[in-house]
C-alpha cells in the first residue's frame, strides 16, 4: 500500500513538471505594434482628378520640326563613304587578321571606334566589349564596338540599335578570301554611324546605344554577348532595332521589310507597330511592310538574341534580296541604291528620335469595366506630357487603331465609351510632348468586354 501511494505521488510530480514545461515552451506575448503612418500615396491617387468621359483633345501626334531637320540631314554622300570604307578592309570575317593596319576585322573595329568618337560631338561614350568565340573548332577573340549616348531622364531604360560589322565568303571560317560585304552589312553599319552622327548633335531623354556587333555570321555571338552584358548590368531595354542588308538596289520595290515575331501579342509586335506608325508620319512615301515572323524562313539576325529574353526586337531589311549577292564577291558598294539607303536611315532617325526625345512612356493604366463596352482608365500623369494617345486595338488587328486622345489637364481619370462589347482588345498608351513627339507605348493589357460584369 505504501508502495502504491509513493507511485501516485511520483506520477503527480511528473505531470506537474510536464505542465510547467509546456508553459515554458508557449509563445511569448507579442508587444503591440503601432500602425505605421502612410508615407506613400496609393496608385489610385489619380481618382482625385475629376472623371472625364470621352475627352476631346487638340493635342495630336505631329511632325516635330527639329526631328524633321535631322531626317532631312541624312547624307547619301556620308552613307556611300562609310560603305566604301567597310568594303576597303578586304574582309571582315571573324577569323581574319587583327594585326594589319588596313585589312581584316581588327582594322575594321579600330576604325569603327575612332569614327564613333569623331562623329559623337563629345557626347558619345565609346568602348570595346571583348568576348571569346569558338565555331567549328576554330577560336578567335572578338570585340563589339559600343557607342552610348546618355539620356537626360531618370529612366534606366535604353534604346538599342544594332548592326553587325563582320562578313564572310562562302566558307564561314575563311579569314583570308576577299569578301566586300557592302550590303551585308556595310549598309547597316553606314546607317548606324550616320544616325549616331546626327543624334549626337542633341541631348535626348533616353539613353541610346549604337552597337556594332561581331560574329553574326557564325551565329549571332556578338549580340548574344551584348544582351548578356545588359542583363548582368541590370539595364532594361525599351526596344532593340537591328539593321542588316538595307542598301537596296536599283529597281526593287520602294519599301522596307520589318520582321516582328508573334506580331499580334508580343513586345516585338508592339515595337513593329510603333515603327510603322512613326515611319508613316515622317516618311509616308516610303512604306514599312510589317511581317509576322522572327526573320525570313530558315534565316536569322541579331534581333533574335533580344527576343529570346523577352525584349521587343525587330529586324529591318531591304524589300527584296538578290541571292546571287549573298556572301559573294559581287556584293560591292557600287550595286547599292544610296537614295534607298538614305530613306531607311531617315526612318531610323525619325523613330529613334521620337522614342528617345519624347516624355517617358506611361506605365500601364488601371482599367475597370463600368458597363459593357465602357472602360474607366486611371494612370499617373507626367508633368512633361502635353497629352496622351490611348490605343484600344482589336486583338486580331496587326496595326495601331485610331487613337483616343486626351489633353494632360483631363488625363489620369478617364472613361471611354462606345467600344464593341463583343471585341477583345489590347490597351496601351503613349505620351505626347509639347513638340508633337510620341513616346513609346506602355505594355499592352488584354481586355475582353464580353467577359466583364457590370460594376459600380
Amino acid at each position: 500500500m505504501a508502495k502504491l501511494e509513493s507511485y501516485r505521488w511520483a506520477v503527480i510530480v511528473i505531470l506537474s513538471v510536464m505542465l510547467l514545461g509546456c508553459d515554458a515552451l508557449a509563445a511569448p506575448t507579442l508587444p503591440d505594434v503601432p500602425t505605421p503612418m502612410a508615407t506613400a500615396v496609393p496608385f489610385s491617387i489619380e481618382s482625385s482628378r475629376e472623371l472625364v468621359v470621352d475627352p476631346v483633345s487638340d493635342v495630336l501626334p505631329s511632325l516635330d520640326p527639329a526631328i524633321m531637320a535631322l531626317v532631312d540631314s541624312v547624307s547619301q554622300q556620308q552613307l556611300m563613304g562609310y560603305v566604301q570604307q567597310m568594303q576597303g578592309f578586304g574582309t571582315r570575317n571573324a577569323f581574319s587578321t587583327t594585326e594589319e593596319q588596313n585589312f581584316g576585322i581588327g582594322a575594321t573595329r579600330r576604325w569603327l571606334f575612332n569614327e564613333f568618337e569623331r562623329v559623337g560631338n563629345g557626347r558619345l561614350q565609346v568602348r570595346f566589349d571583348d568576348f571569346p568565340m569558338t565555331h567549328n573548332g576554330f577560336s578567335a577573340a572578338q570585340r563589339n564596338v559600343i557607342a552610348s549616348l546618355p539620356g537626360l531622364s531618370d529612366s534606366p531604360e535604353v534604346i538599342v540599335i544594332t548592326a553587325h560589322y563582320d562578313n564572310r565568303p562562302p566558307d564561314v571560317t575563311d579569314g583570308e578570301t576577299l569578301a566586300p560585304g557592302a550590303n551585308d552589312n556595310g549598309s547597316g553599319i553606314a546607317l548606324l554611324i550616320e544616325t549616331a552622327r546626327l543624334l549626337s548633335a542633341y541631348e535626348w531623354n533616353h539613353t541610346i546605344i549604337f552597337a556594332a556587333v561581331s560574329a553574326e555570321e557564325q551565329g549571332t555571338y556578338g549580340s548574344r554577348f551584348l544582351v548578356q552584358q545588359l542583363f548582368l548590368a541590370g539595364t532594361p531595354v525599351m526596344a532593340a532595332i537591328n539593321y542588316d542588308s538595307v542598301g537596296g538596289r536599283a529597281g526593287i520595290p520602294q519599301n522596307v521589310r520589318l520582321f516582328a515575331a508573334e506580331l499580334l501579342q508580343s513586345p516585338s509586335g508592339q515595337l513593329g507597330r510603333y515603327y510603322e506608325y512613326i515611319g508613316g508620319l515622317y516618311l509616308p512615301t516610303f512604306p514599312v511592310k510589317v511581317i509576322d515572323a522572327l526573320d525570313r524562313e530558315g534565316r536569322y539576325g541579331d534581333q533574335r538574341e533580344f527576343v529570346k529574353v523577352g525584349v521587343g526586337a525587330i529586324r529591318i531589311i531591304e524589300s527584296e534580296e538578290d541571292p546571287d549577292l549573298v556572301n559573294s564577291k559581287l556584293d560591292t558598294w557600287d550595286r547599292i541604291d544610296y537614295e534607298y539607303l538614305q530613306q531607311v536611315t531617315q526612318l531610323n532617325v525619325a523613330v529613334v528620335a521620337n522614342m528617345a526625345g519624347s516624355p517617358v512612356h506611361p506605365q500601364p493604366p488601371i482599367i475597370d469595366a463600368a458597363i459593357s463596352g465602357q472602360f474607366h482608365l486611371q494612370w499617373l500623369v507626367d508633368e512633361a506630357a502635353a497629352g496622351y494617345v490611348v490605343a484600344f486595338r482589336p486583338i486580331e488587328q496587326p496595326t495601331l487603331p485610331v487613337f483616343r486622345l486626351v489633353k494632360a489637364p483631363q488625363a489620369g481619370n478617364v472613361m471611354f465609351t462606345g467600344l464593341d462589347a463583343d471585341q477583345i482588345y489590347t490597351v496601351s498608351m503613349a505620351a505626347i510632348g509639347e513638340n508633337g513627339r510620341v513616346s513609346y507605348f506602355s505594355p499592352e493589357i488584354l481586355i475582353d468586354p464580353g467577359l466583364v460584369s457590370t460594376s459600380n
